[in-house]
């Protein structure tokens, strides 16, 4: 927990003494010169600046945050009465807790960070916050007081993870406590001041159930993918930002073995795998050096020394990709990444190039045979215009037709209307092909299902 560091015109009493000094000063009242379009200071103001000089923080952070919320309503409420500032008790209880998220959490945006409907939380400045519920974006009414505050939390937010920002270092890619990816730019380059980005860590792992639930997966669909994820089928899950890419792995990750080992990769660790044996690993950035990196090349050339059974990758997006096919090729089944990609096409367009870019001299059919033996199944996820996540295509990777990639589509959603409650209507359709990995279905026992979700009639041997 960092200090607070504010400058404030009061003394602070000695460290560890908890009484509440004197006030010294009367709430500060506007005045006729007063900057143009700045906010007059109030009541509060000055209460905020009265805790803030009482508290010292060295006794602070051996307090619990509920012994220290229950210290900062007192504080609160007995500077109101000695000021004769008119706050009833519900006002006071918000602005002391106010008050401790300053103090030790991220100030307007923690009840945010709360709030488990909200998913992301976009921060474009003081004055302007946007939340994402239900997939949809929505504009908060809570507010930074200053540019100063936002970049506060920023700094706050990189002490956290040894990291700084500030002129010379304005970007930063981090991890709060609870998970959360955050990312932080500041002026020069960012042009209106402070923005903080966070994606929240999802405490509950959706399962296939949750999914047709919600209309993101019909069963038929979700049967097959299970079927796929427990066959040890090698998959990549494209999708756009937000679209649910992390979501579906960490479902498909479920039906994975509990006997297998499995070693995560990741940028920020998101991936919830409620198996034991899970060796999770976590790239580094550079040093204030630009020294001491840790990619994700380097992790997945180490992860296959460690004896895997599985590698799931949480997102390819550089070199890694070559890597990523050379331990898919090497008897590594039942792999998994998710990509950026705006289709299941898209997204072998990319692993291309991604692998061009690690080793440019390899012929493009070479690549491409790569591709075709290393991966299965394609699936491709979307947020779409209701805020659901469907589940859109479904496609296997079938092999190569002359130089092209033959990609086979099984699942395609196909939207019809648009109901009174504003949720397309649609449904996801089989295309009735029986894939190329068939035969490795039926090895696992699970063929006449596999057949049954993809509407395949089963035709018996020798028949």
């Amino acid at each position: 927990m960092a200090t607070f560091g504010r400058k404030t015109h009061f003394e602070k009493s000695p460290p560890g003494n908890m009484a509440p000094a004197p006030a010294e000063r009367e709430p500060a009242r506007a005045t006729a010169d007063a900057p143009p379009g700045s906010r007059p200071p109030d009541g509060r103001d000055f209460i905020r600046d009265q805790v803030f000089t009482r508290v010292e923080p060295q006794t602070a952070v051996r307090m619990t945050r509920t012994e220290l919320s229950d210290f900062v309503v007192r504080l609160v409420a007995e500077t109101a009465n000695e000021r004769k500032i008119l706050l009833n008790a519900d006002e006071q209880r918000r602005l002391g807790a106010n008050i401790v998220d300053e103090m030790v959490g991220l100030g307007p945006i923690d009840p945010l960070l709360r709030d488990p409907t909200v998913t992301d939380i976009l921060v474009n400045g003081p004055t302007t916050i946007y939340i994402e519920r239900r997939g949809k974006l929505e504009l908060s009414d809570l507010r930074f007081r200053s540019d100063a505050q936002v970049l506060h939390v920023a700094q706050r937010i990189a002490s956290s993870v040894g990291r700084r920002i500030d002129e010379s270092s304005p970007m930063l890619d981090a991890r709060l406590a609870d998970g959360s990816r955050v990312n932080v730019i500041i002026p020069p380059v960012s042009l209106k001041g402070a923005s903080i980005s966070i994606r929240k860590f999802a405490r509950n792992v959706m399962d296939f159930e949750s999914f047709v639930a919600n209309g993101s997966l019909s069963p038929q669909l979700a049967r097959f993918l299970e079927i796929a994820a427990r066959c040890r089928l090698n998959i990549v899950v494209s999708g756009g930002t937000g679209s649910g890419k992390t979501t579906m792995l960490n479902a498909l990750s479920r039906l994975i073995d509990p006997g297998e080992r499995i070693v995560t990769i990741e940028d920020a660790a998101e991936l919830q795998l409620q198996q034991r044996h899970v060796l999770s690993l976590e790239t580094r950035p550079p040093n204030l050096e630009g020294r001491g990196e840790i990619s994700q090349r380097d992790l997945l050339r180490n992860a296959l020394r460690m004896r895997p059974d599985r590698i799931i990758l949480g997102e390819v997006r550089g070199v890694e990709a070559f890597d990523m096919m050379q331990a898919m090729n090497t008897g590594h089944d039942g792999s998994m990444s998710t990509i950026h990609a705006n289709s299941a096409r898209d997204a072998l367009a990319r692993i291309e190039d991604m692998i061009l870019m690690a080793s440019g001299n390899l012929p493009v059919r070479v690549i491409r045979a790569q591709v075709v033996a290393a991966l299965d199944l394609v699936i491709h996820t979307e947020r779409m215009r209701d805020g659901v996540r469907r589940v859109t295509e479904v496609a296997e990777v079938a092999g190569l037709t002359g130089e092209a990639i033959s990609l086979i589509p099984l699942f395609a959603y196909q939207y019809d209307s648009e109901g009174a409650d504003g949720l397309l209507r649609g449904r996801f359709h089989a295309s009735g092909v029986s894939p190329t990995f068939a035969p490795r279905i039926d090895y696992f026992g699970l063929g006449d299902a596999l057949r049954q979700s993809l509407d395949v009639a089963h035709i018996p041997d020798g028949a």
